[in-house]
């Protein structure tokens, strides 16, 4: 069993002995006391309660801290060199036809490069 430190000790200790306080001083009131004393008696019990038990609470371990932020790293770009060219690049153009010395026409011509 683990050793208890000094300060959880004295809180423990307050605490029994507010909480023996507590049960001795909520004695039932007699009729000879008359009002007065019930009144007395039952507002030191509420407050002798009240500390014992803020005592407890204050006593309790304190929630854990947050979870740390994420923080997103973006990598650097990497360069991709295009494919090597298998053939020619081909593509149409309109291109001017002469059909005589006159007249010509607008034909689509494959040009390879």
């Amino acid at each position: 069993m683990p050793a208890l430190s000094l300060p959880v000790l004295a809180r423990k200790g307050v605490c029994a002995a507010l909480l023996g306080a507590a049960l001795l001083s909520a004695a039932p009131a007699s009729a000879r006391d008359g009002r007065n004393g019930a009144l007395i008696g039952g507002a030191a019990a509420g407050v002798i309660g009240g500390l014992a038990v803020g005592a407890l609470l204050n006593g309790a371990a304190p929630p854990p801290p947050p979870p740390a932020r994420r923080v997103y790293v973006e990598e650097e770009p990497v360069y991709v060199a295009p494919p090597p060219r298998r053939g020619p690049i081909c593509h149409y153009e309109r291109r001017k036809v002469w059909l005589d010395e006159v007249e010509f026409t607008y034909r689509r011509v494959e040009v390879c490069e």
